[in-house]
């Protein structure tokens, strides 16, 4: 039995203790990533939409990295837009610079109404590259 091991970006932000979690999961060589959200350090959210979702992806690239891996390792996306048909514009542009290389992983989007104060997060499937 492959027994499931926590990992944790070195500078950890506070959403994970004040809401009992771990940023991402190592099973095998899957790395399954908890919900990234644009937070500061204290866990609030960026205000800015554009750059809240700009610090998801860098929460993101955090999390992975303290696994090994990158955002060319992901294989499965699903985002979550508290707004989509508002923010789809904005979105991609920030989206389009963090994944710009083919082929692109699986994705899926949805619209949610709340995401406990924020308007993006993205929680991804990745495999994590052998040593």
């Amino acid at each position: 039995m492959i027994k499931r091991e926590a990992i944790f970006p070195a500078d950890r932000h506070a959403l994970y203790e004040a809401h009992g979690y771990s940023a991402a999961i190592r099973s095998g060589d899957l790395l399954f990533v908890s919900g990234q959200v644009g937070s500061q350090q204290d866990g609030s959210p960026e205000p800015d939409y554009s750059q809240q979702v700009d610090r998801a992806f860098q929460n993101l690239k955090t999390v992975l990295a303290a696994a090994g891996a990158t955002l060319d390792d992901i294989v499965d996306v699903t985002s979550f837009h508290t707004d989509p048909e508002k923010q789809f514009e904005l979105f991609m542009v920030v989206k389009n610079r963090h994944f710009n290389t083919k082929p692109y992983p699986n994705w899926t989007a949805i619209g949610v109404s709340w995401l406990a104060g924020f308007d993006f997060e993205i929680k991804v499937i990745a495999r994590i590259p052998a040593a």
